[in-house]
């Protein structure tokens, strides 16, 4: 008996959820009827045909034209520092002077070795042209007088290393020694860079590097100086890819002195192509998902229908359509997000 109540309590308990649930159901249908149209209401756009010039934008790196570390090519202690970071410094100035006092005295020795033999070697001609010396001491003589303006010129050079110059014009980037500091051949001395003319160095892909040649013009823009076009022209394209199958392109330009430009910034490249192209165009904001796997949504009689598309290339707001739609074809351009594959739309006025 106690069982048999039980029983009846369950029942009469889901009894009364499934009448709760019922009642909340057609409540929220009632309120849905009352405030949500049914019909979704759509901006569209026909497919069309236009005339489009191609450009090519990409994002390169502007570098210096010229980028030189500055090496000691000699040893020695740093006795003068006339050069410091920010400086501008013209080419063969002097920016740091090493220990000079043993060079000094070497390039002199070697000198007056060079003048004595050049001054022998002119009396033992004179000798032998009278037959008084033989032929192996005239040879003798010249030989000599070789080996010591050989001397007198390595003498010379390795005093003139003493003395550590720059050799471009530019401005000093980084100073790496102090006075004081002892040098090495080989140790970095300091960074000049010359920006009065610059470089921009972009990677363009394979399938569109057939497309520029060099001398071709660039319009170059930055985030520096909005509203600023600097004119560029391509100086160098590589005849060699990268592992990603990218050419590196070269871009020259001259400094603005108005608005001048640093190496390392970014900035925007605009190709403008020779070429017009009579392509099917949709608007941008047509697009659904990405452009691997790109669809529309095209209202026919009012029913909107998922359509597979292949792009092609990108011209403004406008997207290249290669296959999947024909001209006059209206896609959707606004309200995707409320469509399904064949729901009933309206059109927006």
């Amino acid at each position: 008996m106690k069982k048999f109540k039980f029983i009846a309590v369950i029942l009469a308990v889901l009894l009364i959820v499934v009448f709760v649930l019922f009642r909340n159901r057609q409540k929220l249908e009632t309120k849905l009827a009352g405030n949500v149209e049914l019909t979704p209401t759509v901006s569209v756009s026909p497919v069309e045909r236009k005339q489009i010039s191609e450009n090519l934008s990409l994002v390169g790196t502007i570098t210096a034209n010229l980028d030189v570390m500055v090496v000691s090519e000699t040893v020695g202690r740093v006795e003068v520092v006339k050069a410091q970071v920010g400086d501008h410094v013209s080419a063969g100035s002097i920016l740091v002077q090493v220990d000079d006092e043993l060079k000094l005295a070497n390039f002199k020795t070697a000198e007056v070795n060079y003048e004595k033999s050049k001054k022998d070697l002119q009396r033992y001609e004179s000798l032998f042209n009278t037959k008084a010396v033989s032929e192996n001491e005239i040879e003798s003589a010249r030989l000599g007088c070789k080996a010591a303006e050989a001397q007198y010129l390595v003498a010379k050079r390795q005093y003139n290393d003493t003395r550590i110059t720059s050799p471009i014009s530019g401005i000093v980037t980084s100073r790496l020694v102090d006075r004081g500091t002892m040098v090495q051949p080989g140790t970095p001395i300091a960074n000049v860079v010359d920006i009065s003319k610059l470089k921009v160095t972009v990677n363009v892909a394979e399938k569109d590097v057939f497309k520029l040649k060099t001398g071709d013009k660039v319009d170059i823009t930055t985030d520096i100086y909005p509203g600023i076009t600097y004119l560029g022209k391509i100086s160098n394209i590589s005849s060699k890819s990268d592992e990603s199958h990218t050419y590196r392109v070269e871009i020259g330009l001259d400094n603005s002195q108005e608005n001048p430009l640093k190496a390392g910034m970014f900035a925007r490249l605009i190709f403008p192509l020779t070429n017009q192209k009579d392509i099917l165009v949709i608007p941008r904001e047509c697009l659904m998902g990405s452009r691997r796997t790109p669809q529309v949504y095209v209202v026919e009689n009012n029913i909107a229908k998922v359509r597979d598309i292949l792009l092609g290339t990108e011209a403004g707001t406008y997207l290249e359509v290669l296959k999947g739609l024909n001209e006059g074809e209206i896609v959707v351009t606004n309200g995707q997000n409320n469509l399904v594959d064949g729901i009933t739309v309206k059109i927006a006025k």
